[in-house]
């Protein structure tokens, strides 16, 4: 039981969560809404037209998961090839949208409100706020229908991808093949012939290493390298003189701690509301000033707010705006909410959604005294002190490096700094140092690519030290040139040559195992075989002994052995199978078969969508 849970994580398992980016990734709500300028088309698929403006949102998401992936280093990413999916991706699902349409596969407008109104983020106390739902509204740029459109859109994708993927046919016949195959325990015996004694005497002609090389280029590729210098300076290796804290120093950074807390406090933010939906703009003008004057009079803001306001969600809760956020209506309206003091109305400000007069009250704010805070704000201003110090240190040097175009100055004006260097250091280099992103960008710039050896300007690592670098030498990526690799070429024709003349060796051994009991093989064949154990697929064997192990059929009857042999580095392995259990399916818990049938389920269903969408793909004009 324990060997097929061990294979469910294995090979299936891990085809199964693979990150599938399916081609029904959203890209966006707001890309759908990006108008018809056929300028901003990025393709059009049987006449509907994806923007550029999808494809960006798309890449981004593709990008997102893939550096989850990575730990965040974009310079170890395909962009071409990300690029690539994310159109794949884009035309799949406006072809299954426009099929999901022929189909009639659609939600109805009061299922889509429905829908909507019980979404947590709009809902306040328990119940639909109409506030939040516009403040979203306001946010990403969209109207009510167009929201409700773009629901639509998705769901009927997710009703026809559904469709296709939750009804995949797995039968009984399928289900128990695939747990025989995953099951099946093997006991295997293996013989270790090592080619050092075969390639005594053994030689490499010219022509042989150029064949070869010619017929296995791709053995011999390089990716992109660089030889580098570098140099580290962090705060550490400076002197720390000068940094004594004054009672001036403490006393200004009180202020900006005073300030700090009065300005962090959330305001309650009130409006009037005069639209210009049903009056033009000098009409809306004249009454939103005809307002303010009746408040500076003596009206109360709650008393204009419910007589005036066209705000229906506020202007009964004395023009109370619910959940403000900055960015909800204009930099305008955000600028003139900071500004007020408390219980200040301001003068009419303008938005796109007409004029507004505004209102602030701003709690009152217990500060800290001066004492209280001191301990920690002398601590502040020395952190404070010795980042400055660094940063004109760093600028200084920086000056100099570029100067001079050399390393050296650092470690001449800072004794505690050295000098470095590393050779072949490539993207995927785990180095403590030139692993850091900034560091790569720089090394493998189209600046280096094109020949540029000068000292570089200092790049700010992550955790806030600073690197100058100086390339020597970039390797670019490709074949390694035949003159770079002759001694390792005719190493593999040697090994070549050894291997063949050991498999030759072996092949009576291996004829043998098919007519003889296993015993009286070995016996005369002089060989020594160990007993490796029991296996099943994915269960720690070498992968080519596994592929071996598990590629020939079973023993024709008791005391035989099924043979054939593996290649690894300098050895020559005999693979001998004395043993085929496939008792462990038929006992499988039914949960496990469960388990089992629904992992498959679900990797058919994907290669049923992946061909439905290739059909539709082959049908459509896509331009």
């Amino acid at each position: 039981m324990e060997s097929f849970r061990t294979v469910i994580k294995g090979w299936l398992g891990k085809v199964l969560l693979v990150l599938f980016l399916t081609p029904l990734a959203l890209v966006g709500i707001e890309g759908y809404f990006s108008g018809g300028n056929k300028a901003d088309v990025a393709k059009s698929v049987n006449g509907q037209d994806i923007s550029n403006k999808e494809l960006e949102s798309a890449i981004k998401n593709y990008k997102d998961q893939y550096l989850a992936l990575v730990q965040g280093d974009e310079s170890l990413l395909n962009l071409s090839a990300i690029q690539e999916r994310a159109m794949d991706a884009l035309v799949a699902r406006s072809l299954l949208s426009q099929q999901a349409e022929k189909l009639g596969i659609s939600l109805s407008d009061a299922q889509l409100e429905q829908m909507l109104a019980q979404q947590p983020s709009f809902q306040q106390n328990g119940q639909f706020s109409q506030q939040l739902y516009e403040n979203y509204l306001r946010s990403v740029g969209l109207t009510n229908q167009a929201l409700i459109s773009s629901l639509r859109q998705d769901h009927a994708l997710k009703m026809i991808s559904s469709s296709l993927m939750d009804n995949a046919l797995v039968s009984k016949s399928d289900l128990q093949q695939l747990a025989n195959l995953q099951t099946e325990q093997r006991t295997l015996h293996l013989a270790s012939i090592k080619l050092d004694d075969y390639k005594k005497g053994v030689t490499a002609s010219t022509q042989e290493i150029t064949d070869y090389y010619n017929k296995h280029k791709n053995e011999f590729k390089q990716v992109a390298s660089v030889d580098v210098d570098y140099v580290v300076l962090s705060p550490a290796l400076l002197e720390q003189a000068n940094l004594a804290v004054t009672d001036a120093d403490l006393q200004q950074a009180y202020a900006a701690f005073v300030e700090k807390q009065q300005q962090s406090v959330n305001r309650e933010v009130k409006h009037i509301l005069v639209t210009t939906d049903e009056r033009d703009d000098a009409a809306a003008q004249k009454l939103i000033n005809d307002v303010y004057a009746k408040i500076q009079s003596g009206m109360t803001f709650a008393q204009a707010a419910s007589q005036y306001s066209e705000d229906p969600s506020s202007k009964n809760q004395g023009g109370l705006v619910s959940a403000y956020a900055p960015g909800a209506f204009s930099a305008d309206f955000d600028n003139a909410v900071n500004t007020l003091k408390n219980g200040q109305v301001s003068k009419p400000v303008k938005t796109q959604y007409g004029y507004h007069i505004i209102e602030v009250q701003v709690p009152t704010v217990n500060i800290p005294s001066f004492e209280s805070e001191k301990a920690r704000l002398t601590a502040e201003v020395e952190k404070t002190k010795a980042a400055n110090l660094f940063s004109d240190t760093v600028n200084n040097l920086n000056e100099m490096v570029v100067g001079s175009d050399s390393l050296e100055v650092v470690a001449q004006e800072v004794k505690a700094a050295h000098v470095e260097s590393a050779k072949a250091i490539t993207l995927a280099t785990q180095h403590p140092i030139l692993s850091d992103l900034n560091v790569k960008v720089k090394l493998f710039s189209d600046d280096v690519k094109n020949g540029d050896r000068n000292a570089s300007s200092n790049i700010q690592l992550a955790n806030g030290d600073s690197i100058w670098i100086k390339v020597r030498d970039y390797h670019p990526a490709g074949i390694k040139p035949l003159s770079e690799v002759t001694t390792e070429v005719k190493a593999k024709v040697v090994e070549q040559k050894a291997y063949k003349a050991a498999q030759a060796k072996m092949a009576s051994i291996l004829a043998d195992f098919k007519t003889q009991p296993a015993a009286q093989v070995v016996a005369k064949s002089q060989v020594n075989f160990e007993n490796a154990g029991t296996f099943a697929r994915s269960h720690g064997l070498k992968r080519a002994i596994e592929r071996a192990a598990f590629s020939i059929p079973a023993p024709s009857k008791e005391g035989m052995w099924s043979a054939t042999t593996a290649k690894l580095p300098n050895e020559l392995v005999i693979v001998a199978v004395s043993n085929v259990d496939s008792s462990v399916a038929s006992s499988l818990p039914e949960k496990e078969l469960l388990e089992l049938k629904q992992l498959y389920q679900q990797f058919r269903g994907q290669q049923v969508l992946e061909d439905y969408t290739a059909y539709l793909k082959s049908q459509a004009d896509i331009k």
